[in-house]
């Protein structure tokens, strides 16, 4: 016999547990509809005492988790919940009012036991007292509680909304200076997200307790002014009993539903002043009240001399004051602590970076590192600055364009650097600068020719163009005339742009290959494991600082890894891998190149060059060979030259077709004179490829 054959009743229960957490949804939705429900179907006496006792715990449970709970944003369903329990609350009201109007001449029962134990306890029978307190109640609940969280809501809400932009670009700052990363900007993304949906909603939901405050003073009158009609004209009773009977029973119904509100209240209200501050209320309040013990000194000297005029009780204020002097001294002697625990942290910190921070600084390299003089601080400083934002697009720019993910960027001023310089560092060595003018504007001529605009004649830093700085009220002017204006922070950003492309595979770390590597499949990762080789990770990290030396795109890395594999497994030359996966990239390769009429332009090699360099390569048992003179060299590198120039012009940049075995000896040829130009070989170009000739170089 099975366990669920003994104990069928634990089976049972464990079924309606699981029946409940996984229908949560429809529990809520019931419970919004029975809510409504209320509002028409009559309540006997005992529903409505267990619904009025679930009000007040749920007010009481509401206020201890706005007392407890760290930051306003992490009890955002505040709004939502208000909403639900007002409507209980008035559901119930209006519930009591039907028991009330047609049970009320019955006794003081009529309307449930809870109601009858507030008209005793807090009214004590007497309908006046009653209506004191219920108006007092009142008074505090609308015209103190609920207009003032109405108010900072509002305020809140406002602020908020307008110092989103300003802290969306901050943290846009950060990440551009390399201070958090992508996740962590994420986050702070979504938290500013929360509160000012929190803020806004709160805005909103103040307006519920306003109204609940207004709908239970008007339901109270009706109560009164109705009761004693009816009670006087159906069932024969005279003023003064009728006052009495619903009076009193109207006043405990109102204080019933009212202290809840009060509560509820309450804790909107704390929520809302809670602010930026951050950790439960009791903490907040102690922490910061700790931080000034002299103020609870003077107070209790205050409060001392007090007790001692005329008619005050001298030992209520004395013992007020002993009690506020011994928590100052507590409070006092527990600042002290902790600035003594604080100081001796410090130290031993202090004392550990001496030994290990200078060693760890002088060693450690950021990737990319952009240097500002002083003059260019405010490109990053200001509210509304742009270049932190721009130097975050190129990586989704690299990563659409090469497949190659570019680390942080660390932005930083250098006081070392003249004011309008910036230096851009690539592994700790320096590999470029230039200089910009913060307020003015570039103005370059697409042509190369020199312009009239008057301004400061420079050259632009990346390409070397003639340009000018001109004030940006003469740029309108500029762009008139076909030229090309740019401002300094776009200045920066595409020299930084045009350095990492030319050094995209010393920027392709091991470290950036296995996080390459880690974003496959497991499918490619086994693959990869596989390789009869010793390094398969650090072979497929040349392959791809290979492929990304002559601007080809890595981003189908599954492919790259299957065609490495396939080669692999017949061959350890890396050069003859990596001549393999260029041909399984061939319909890339020749994508790249097709120009606007769908053809890929290309110059060819005339025979006799094609003869001589074919010549030029010497097998060898692991390793071939390129020999050629120095001489024929430079006239081939010169006579290559010569044609690429004819479309440079232009800015038009065919590819040079060679040989397969002559292909890579090319390119390293020709990589310094000309790196934009791509070598293929005749196995790269693929079968639907329409090639055309647009220049031959002769011999």
């Amino acid at each position: 016999m099975s366990a669920r054959d003994v104990n069928p009743a634990a089976g049972i229960a464990k079924s309606l547990s699981k029946f409940g957490l996984a229908n949560r949804d429809i529990g809520f939705a019931m419970g919004v509809v029975l809510i409504l429900g209320m509002l028409f179907v009559p309540l006997p006496a005992i529903m409505l005492d267990f619904g009025l006792a679930i009000s007040l715990s749920l007010a009481v449970l509401i206020l201890m988790v706005a007392l407890w709970i760290p930051t306003p944003v992490d009890f955002n369903s505040f709004p939502t919940l208000l909403l639900v329990v007002t409507m209980m609350r008035l559901a119930l009201n209006v519930s009591s009012t039907r028991l009330i109007l047609s049970q009320g001449h019955l006794g003081s029962d009529a309307a449930g036991r809870v109601i009858e134990g507030f008209s005793r306890f807090i009214v004590a029978g007497d309908f006046v007292i009653g209506i004191v307190i219920f108006a007092i109640l009142v008074i505090i609940n609308f015209v103190v509680i609920t207009k003032g969280s109405t108010r900072i809501a509002e305020v809140a809400a406002r602020f908020s909304l307008d110092a989103m932009p300003g802290k969306q670009m901050a943290i846009d700052a950060d990440l551009g200076a390399g201070i958090i990363d992508e996740d962590e900007a994420r986050e702070r993304r979504r938290v500013l997200e929360q509160e000012s949906s929190f803020f806004g909603a709160m805005d909103g939901a103040s307006k519920f307790v306003r109204g609940d405050a207004i709908a239970g003073l008007i339901i109270t009158l009706i109560n009164v002014i109705g009761g004693i009609l009816i009670g006087m004209s159906s069932h024969g009773l005279s003023l003064s009993d009728a006052a009495g009977n619903y009076t009193v029973l109207t006043i405990g119904d109102g204080l019933v539903t009212q202290i809840p509100a009060l509560v509820v209240s309450l804790a909107a209200g704390l929520l809302v002043t809670k602010g930026g501050t951050k950790g439960a209320a009791n903490e907040a309040v102690l922490q910061q009240l700790a931080n000034f013990p002299k103020a609870l000194y003077m107070a209790a000297g205050l409060c001392f001399m007090v007790g001692f005029l005329p008619g005050f009780p001298v030992v209520v204020f004395s013992v007020l004051a002993a009690g506020m002097a011994t928590l100052g001294y507590v409070m006092q002697q527990h600042v002290a602590d902790q600035d003594r625990a604080e100081a001796a942290t410090a130290k031993r910190e202090s004392e550990k970076r001496e030994v290990e921070d200078p060693i760890a600084e002088a060693l450690r390299l950021d990737d990319l590192r952009l240097d500002l003089g002083g003059a260019l601080v405010p490109l990053i400083s200001s509210t509304n600055a742009a270049l932190p934002g721009k130097v975050k697009s190129l990586r989704n720019l690299f990563i659409k364009d090469f497949g190659f993910v570019m680390p942080p960027v660390r932005i930083k001023d250098d006081v070392a650097l003249p004011g309008m310089t910036y230096v851009i560092s690539l592994q700790g060595v320096e590999t470029a600068r230039g200089e910009v003018r913060p307020g003015s504007m570039m103005v370059i001529d697409p042509g190369g020719n020199d312009t009239e605009l008057q301004g400061e004649r420079t050259r632009e830093p990346t390409f070397g163009l003639n340009a000018i700085w001109v004030d940006q009220s003469r740029a309108s002017e500029a762009e008139l005339r076909g030229l090309t204006v740019v401002d300094p922070e776009s200045v920066i950003t595409t020299h930084l742009t045009e350095v990492i492309k030319e050094h995209m595979p010393e920027l392709l770390t091991f470290a950036a290959t296995q996080d390459l590597i880690e974003g496959q499949s497991k499918e490619y990762q086994k693959l990869l494991s596989d390789m009869s080789t010793k390094s398969p990770a650090v072979l497929l990290q040349h392959v791809l600082q290979a492929l990304l030396s002559e601007r080809v795109s890595i981003r189908n890395l599954p492919k790259i890894i299957e065609a490495v594999a396939e080669a692999a497994a017949t061959t350890q030359n890396l050069r003859a891998i990596g001549e393999h996966v260029r041909s399984r990239l061939s319909k890339q390769i020749c994508q790249s190149l097709v120009d606007s009429n769908g053809y890929v332009p290309v110059i060819v090699l005339g025979a006799e060059w094609e003869r001589e360099l074919n010549n030029a390569v010497s097998p060898g048992a692991e390793e071939t060979a390129f020999l050629m003179s120095p001489t024929r060299v430079q006239e081939f590198v010169l006579a290559v030259r010569q044609q690429i120039q004819k479309f440079a012009a232009g800015d038009e940049w065919p590819a040079l077709l060679v040989t397969p075995d002559v292909r890579p000896y090319v390119r390293q040829i020709l990589e310094r004179v000309s790196p934009v130009t791509q070598v293929i070989s005749h196995n790269e170009v693929h079968r639907k490829a329409s090639l055309k000739t647009v220049a031959t170089v002769g011999g």
